[in-house]
């Protein structure tokens, strides 16, 4: 279906971030009034995908004049730029391919479609090569709204290019001296797509395994409870340590056993590794059980006739998108030592600061705020439960003592 899209740099005033504007211009009214009721369906199922390696589609509405109509979608912006301009960066300086980074990237790529291809009804991109895969300064990959996988695979060990022939291929191929990334590649360019690997099988191809599977596990559990923990946590735990002592010991019958002392763990590594975690670069999806990922149906907002419309712009939703990693929060007692006074520090994923505070009444309890917070949209509905136990605990911690 014909399309034209523009594409703005814009500003959410209300949440203080940049995003990005998109236009989709249907020139043809009728063509597009037969296919409205299949791209209404299209953006309300992409508007509730939610994946640290997806750019995140915010809002859409339609726009519906005399003789030509609009789709415009609000997106998160990414600004760092797309893979493929990386990409000529790399060649433009003759660096070679860094094969680390590729298993980071193609990690990250496939965790996204294998969380798309989950979704019940399954999403299918079907557009994506190195142009609509971004990458932020963190090393965070993300892929952009909707080709296959194995296109931007081969673009990557290509440097870029923008066509993958059977010469490039060819050359990619024999470019390759680990046998287990060629394997890799050569998997995905199954022609029969019965024998072909799913992106779930690829997350478990052994050339992706780049951290041991209970370290990772171990990193995420971490990760998401540490709203509890400062955030210099490694830091400061660092500090209580004897760096002598034996962390880990293999014991062997007749021969001496091996032993694992802190003072040979690189703490500075571990902090980065915790916060690669934190920022998605090693995604949890290989070790999760394959099951759909059911989309909650979201309902179709009535169009507003256009002739009566002040302005093409609706209403902002009240949603946010963004997930709490870290809290803090302070009670004192006002003057007359009779009503608390809450001040609460919520962290976001993308490090905004969002500080809150309250007077607290006498039948105020953790759940209602918690509850109250999300109806308003300051934090993610999965973070409810998380805020509502964190300040049961900090209400039991400040009033306990006047008890």
């Amino acid at each position: 279906m014909p399309g034209i899209q523009s594409t703005f740099l814009a500003m959410d005033t209300e949440e203080g971030v940049e995003v990005v504007w998109n236009e989709l211009l249907f020139t043809d009214k009728k063509a597009f009034k037969a296919h409205e009721e299949k791209i209404k369906t299209m953006f309300e199922q992409l508007v509730l995908v939610d994946h640290p390696n997806i750019v995140k589609l915010h809002k859409y509405w339609l726009d519906v004049k005399d003789s030509k109509a609009r789709v415009i979608f609000i997106t998160e912006y990414v600004s760092s730029g797309s893979l493929k301009q990386f990409l000529k960066k790399t060649k433009k300086n003759h660096k070679a391919m860094n094969a680390r980074a590729w298993k980071r990237w193609c990690t990250q790529i496939l965790s996204a479609l294998s969380f798309l291809h989950s979704c019940e009804p399954p999403i299918i991109h079907g557009n994506l090569t190195s142009d609509t895969i971004f990458i932020q300064h963190n090393g965070l990959i993300k892929i952009g709204s909707g080709g296959t996988f194995q296109m931007a695979v081969l673009e990557i060990q290509t440097n870029g290019d923008t066509r993958v022939s059977e010469e490039a291929i060819m050359r990619a191929r024999h470019s390759l001296d680990d046998p287990n990334m060629r394997e890799f590649i050569l998997s995905c360019l199954t022609l029969n797509p019965d024998k072909r690997p799913t992106a779930n099988n690829l997350l478990f191809h052994r050339v992706l395994f780049e951290v041991h599977s209970l370290k990772l596990l171990a990193a995420h559990c971490f990760i998401n409870n540490q709203y509890l923990m400062p955030e210099n946590v490694v830091e400061e735990k660092i500090k209580d340590l004897d760096l002598n002592m034996v962390m880990a010991e293999i014991r062997r019958e007749g021969r001496p056993g091996a032993q694992w002392r802190y003072s040979e763990v690189s703490f500075l590594e571990l902090d980065k590794f915790l916060e690669d975690v934190r920022n998605g670069i090693y995604p949890l999806m290989n070790f999760a059980v394959s099951r759909p990922h059911a989309l909650p149906r979201a309902l179709s907002q009535p169009q507003e006739d256009p002739q009566k419309a002040k302005t093409p712009t609706p209403e902002p939703f009240d949603v946010e998108t963004r997930k709490v990693v870290q809290m803090q929060c302070n009670m004192e007692l006002n003057e007359d030592k009779t009503q608390w006074h809450l001040t609460l520090l919520l962290i976001l994923e993308d490090r905004l600061h969002r500080q809150l505070s309250y007077d607290l009444l006498p039948t105020d309890n953790s759940k209602d705020l918690a509850t109250e917070l999300v109806h308003y949209g300051f934090i993610h509905e999965d973070d409810c439960e998380k805020l509502a136990n964190f300040l049961e605990n900090a209400f039991h911690k400040y009033r306990s003592p006047l008890l």
